[in-house]
């Protein structure tokens, strides 16, 4: 197979895509493209002798019926920087390959988040790890952040006196709060890399790392654009139905009320409402 280069990659390659207030997204390279899923179905070489509309009706086919391994054939190298409480959570998908700074070799820089004041929110009152909808007063709002703010500052003058001191980095910095950022070089394969956008730029996810997705996905659609519409239909805006929810689903249409009740009756009105 030959090497493959898109243009609308090619134009985004080492292009920073900001993230929060110090944090970024960018390309550093790629293996593939909506080619190279359609060859290795295939199993051909070259560019193939299909059209553009066939090509796209198979990568939705494979897609639709989570014939997935072509998928694998695509991968992204990614350079982000992030929180590490976003890092936290983004580690969570154990397929991709990284590597991450080390603040036993490096000073940590002085930069850390601070949300937003529209972004400070109550607790959720039905989701235990959620954010409620319901507006801050803004002088709640200004207190956060000075709050948040002032630890930062003391935290990291600490910080910084013991490095002086010549205490070692490994010590000297695990009084660091999660707000401070760190950075990695990601790798992921587009199979993988569909299911992190899938979670992590859900409405249910915390805000910051759905940032993060909708950035990598911008990259991810630039080299594979057939690919990413397949993956918009059926995975982000498409609701797969569990054997009760089904059963639910041939009652209903007899006329007869749905038989569902309690969660699995939320869970089931959620999907549809999507």
């Amino acid at each position: 197979m030959a090497h493959i280069t898109v243009p609308e990659a090619e134009k985004i390659l080492d292009q920073q895509i900001n993230v929060l207030d110090h944090g970024f997204v960018r390309l550093i390279d790629y293996m593939g493209s909506d080619a190279r899923i359609v060859q290795t179905a295939r199993v051909s070489y070259g560019a193939g002798t299909k059209t553009l509309r066939e090509d796209a009706g198979l990568i939705d086919y494979l897609l639709r019926h989570e014939h997935t391994s072509p998928f694998e054939h695509v991968v992204f190298e990614f350079h982000c920087k992030m929180p590490i409480f976003v890092a936290r959570q983004w580690i969570r998908h154990r397929t991709a390959r990284l590597n991450e700074i080390s603040g036993r070799y490096s000073v940590m820089k002085d930069e850390f988040y601070v949300p937003p004041r529209d972004k400070i929110s109550f607790q959720s009152t039905d989701n235990k790890q959620g954010r409620n909808p319901e507006d801050v007063p803004p002088e709640l709002q200004d207190k956060v952040v000075e709050l948040l703010k002032k630890d930062q500052e003391a935290v990291y003058g600490n910080y910084e006196e013991m490095i002086d001191d010549n205490i070692a980095r490994e010590l000297a910095r695990i009084n660091l709060p999660l707000s401070t950022y760190t950075e990695w070089y990601w790798q992921m394969d587009l199979k993988n890399m569909f299911h992190f956008l899938r979670l992590r730029m859900d409405s249910h996810a915390q805000w910051e790392i759905q940032e993060y997705g909708r950035a990598m996905a911008k990259i991810v659609k630039s080299v594979c654009p057939l690919a990413y519409d397949s993956f918009e239909r059926h995975m982000v805006n498409g609701a797969h139905f569990s054997g009760d929810e089904l059963a639910a689903i041939k009652t209903m249409l007899t006329g007869a009320p749905n038989p569902l009740q309690g969660r699995r009756l939320e869970e089931f009105e959620i999907k549809l409402k999507d």
